[in-house]
């Protein structure tokens, strides 16, 4: 079992979401987030006082998958967030090394579905 968070643009959430869909991944937590990477932000004018606008506007993904799923939801995620230009998003892969189906008390393979 794997555990991917996925950073990415907010506008590209629904292209995602379509692609994670055809692949047959239907399961996934969604979140704001603020960041920044190799973007590093820009400069705007407030009030005619310049601002740093560092930590821009991100969407955080996290998905838990069994081994069978981990290239497909990468496959997906890719597909759908890739523009070609800086700040198109990372993606995280981790361990999993339990889940427990709070419902039913299922774990582990079950428990994901």
């Amino acid at each position: 079992m794997k555990f991917i968070i996925a950073y990415i643009q907010p506008e590209k959430l629904n292209a995602v979401k379509q692609e994670l869909y055809t692949r047959e991944v239907y399961k996934m937590s969604v979140t704001n987030a603020l960041g920044c990477g190799q973007q590093k932000g820009y400069h705007e004018s407030y009030r005619g006082v310049d601002v740093e606008v560092n930590l821009l506007k991100k969407v955080r993904l996290e998905i838990a998958v069994n081994e069978d799923f981990v290239e497909k939801t990468i496959e997906g995620i890719c597909a759908g967030a890739r523009s070609g230009n800086i700040g198109d998003g990372k993606i995280f892969i981790l361990d999993l090394t339990e889940c427990i189906r709070i419902r039913t008390g299922e774990q582990g393979r079950e428990a994901i579905g």
